[in-house]
């Protein structure tokens, strides 16, 4: 076939003929006993429980093509479903990919979605079960994901709601960077800083830590998906406690940014969403390597920083 006979764009093939060209690609592993293209994938459970999550990007919502590559939000999406599996204290065993698509959408950018997602995937050590596609109105994409997971053996699942009066509060990775690479391609900068805007595009977690913190005995942990303050107040609320923030331990995150966002830096700190670093609370002595300790928890509700009170900020799907 000539490149003047190439599909340019899904209109161009059908359903089949797509699907044909991204299977033989797939991540898989012995754990997966029937893969994509039958009506259901089997996953060979070794637990006897499966943690199950999903999450969902639409276009000129969740990333712009401008900003974004295929391959960009292939990636992000893996990060995003694989890190929520993580902050329960389990590894993801597959992933079940959902794309909805005008049939105007070009070949290329699936093929680099599909490139991006494997990619991620492998990194992540999880196989790519299947999944579905639907066409859509002109103008719209969305991709979802629908992420399995499971504990190794003897570890519980580490919830919102266990934090208790005297553990400390800690995080498994930096903070602010996926929001101080959005301001810059915001303001047209992305110059000033490649890695923060590349953070942004394709963030990136140590969902090792997960299963650490949980072997460590964490008490209650989440991925910070939209927001330090917003996050901490998740688990401030399913514990009923007071989740206090040290504001001089985050100093360097705040200084790390400041260079290329100015005053934004302690914004993008606080409220910033995307970034999927791990938060826990734990036993002040149990904290595992990897993790860095930045507040404590104490009775009452909510959270504080610096002794002040804070609340939302971050990122809220339906709100202003």
């Amino acid at each position: 076939m000539s490149a003047a006979d190439e599909p340019a764009t899904l209109g161009d093939i059908n359903e089949d003929g797509l699907l044909a060209g991204i299977f033989p690609g797939l991540p898989t592993s012995d754990r997966v006993l029937i893969g994509p293209g039958d009506d259901a994938a089997l996953l060979q459970v070794r637990t006897g429980a499966t943690l199950a999550t999903t999450d969902t990007m639409v276009l000129n919502r969740d990333w712009r093509d401008e900003w974004s590559t295929g391959y960009d939000v292939g990636h992000k999406l893996v990060t995003q479903n694989v890190a929520d599996v993580a902050a329960m204290g389990g590894r993801c065993t597959g992933l079940l990919v959902t794309l909805v698509a005008d049939a105007a959408t070009s070949l290329t950018w699936v093929r680099a979605f599909n490139d991006g997602l494997c990619q991620a995937a492998v990194d992540a050590g999880t196989a790519v079960l299947g999944g579905d596609l639907s066409s859509a109105p002109v103008g719209v994409r969305m991709v979802s994901i629908t992420a399995l997971g499971e504990f190794e053996a003897g570890v519980s699942p580490v919830r919102r709601s266990g934090a208790r009066v005297g553990d400390v509060v800690a995080v498994s990775g930096g903070l602010g960077r996926a929001a101080a690479g959005l301001l810059l391609l915001q303001r047209g900068r992305e110059q000033d800083a490649p890695h923060l805007v590349d953070f942004q595009r394709r963030p990136v977690t140590d969902y090792a830590q997960g299963p650490a913190a949980a072997r460590s005995g964490a008490t209650a942990m989440l991925d910070i998906s939209d927001g330090l303050v917003r996050d901490a107040g998740r688990i401030a609320a399913a514990s009923g406690v007071l989740l206090a923030i040290d504001d001089a331990v985050l100093r360097s995150d705040v200084d790390d940014l400041a260079p290329y966002v100015g005053d934004q830096a302690r914004q993008c700190v606080l409220a910033g969403g995307e970034e999927h670093t791990l938060l826990a609370t734990f036993p002040s002595q149990s904290v595992p390597a990897g993790w860095r300790v930045i507040g404590s928890v104490e009775a009452g509700s909510g959270v504080t920083v610096g002794g002040e009170q804070h609340s939302g900020g971050g990122w809220d799907h339906f709100s202003a």
